[in-house]
């Protein structure tokens, strides 16, 4: 049986050039983390690389190959459900595998995952901030912030973040079948589902660095499915379609 309780899933496409630095230093941190690849056909061999670290490290590396792109949403719900069904993961962490999100801040995730069911790193709590971001995807990130805050009623300072960690109950208590939204606007209904539950979200202060090699991956397409996502939860929100649930403790 796997001791290893946390596991990060980190959905890749042409990620070669940053993938064994990343599981490098994610494998290397003080707390015993484990890492699940979600990778949708790299043309560029990500997923070759990641079959190779499943070689070194069985217990702690497993991948999951995709025939090809198929979203970011349904690559985190792939990912959840190996953790939760096949590794027994008691943490689920979800990061990116630019070094936008960085590895060093996943010991203070773990950390307070003991008092909080859900925990962001934050670009917008203090100490938070961005590195190295064109200044139009810093308006697009603060925009769409204000918007799900007043629209969806989201209390997290950085609802759209997908540097996450996310308690095993969470998930079992969320119909990952039943989520409509497969690209960046899972994140947000993602988080609104687990306010709506009663499930406490707590948030970790984070530089967010625009990647470092390869091409960004947020197109057009997906800002205008972001909106979409945001009026679709803002209706059900209205007619009470999703359950409200009080807040629930925190227990060990």
């Amino acid at each position: 049986m796997n001791t290893i309780k946390t596991f990060i899933i980190v959905p890749t496409y042409n990620e070669a050039d940053n993938l064994d630095d990343l599981i490098t230093q994610i494998l290397g941190l003080p707390e015993p983390v484990g890492v699940i690849v979600v990778d949708d056909n790299s043309p560029d061999g990500t997923g070759d690389l990641a079959d190779a670290w499943t070689v070194k490290q069985p217990d702690r590396v497993h991948v999951i190959h995709r025939p090809g792109k198929m979203g970011l949403g349904t690559a985190y719900i792939a990912g959840f459900k190996k953790a939760l069904h096949e590794v027994g993961a008691d943490r689920i962490m979800t990061m990116d595998a630019d070094f936008s999100h960085n590895p060093s801040y996943i010991p203070a995730m773990i950390a307070l995952s003991s008092q909080k069911h859900v925990v962001i790193g934050s670009r917008y709590v203090p100490g938070g901030g961005s590195l190295h971001c064109a200044w139009k995807r810093v308006m697009l990130s603060r925009i769409s912030n204000g918007v799900v805050h007043f629209l969806l009623g989201l209390k997290a300072k950085d609802a759209t973040a997908g540097f996450r960690l996310y308690r095993r109950e969470v998930l079992e208590s969320i119909p990952l079948d039943e989520i409509f939204s497969s690209g960046y606007s899972f994140l947000v209904e993602m988080l609104f589902m687990c306010q709506r539950r009663g499930w406490q979200i707590g948030e970790v202060p984070i530089i967010f660095e625009d990647r470092r090699k390869g091409t960004t991956k947020i197109s057009r397409n997906e800002v205008i499915k972001g909106q979409l996502t945001v009026l679709r939860l803002f209706v059900r929100r209205l007619r009470g379609r999703e359950p409200r649930q009080a807040a629930m403790p925190v227990t060990e």
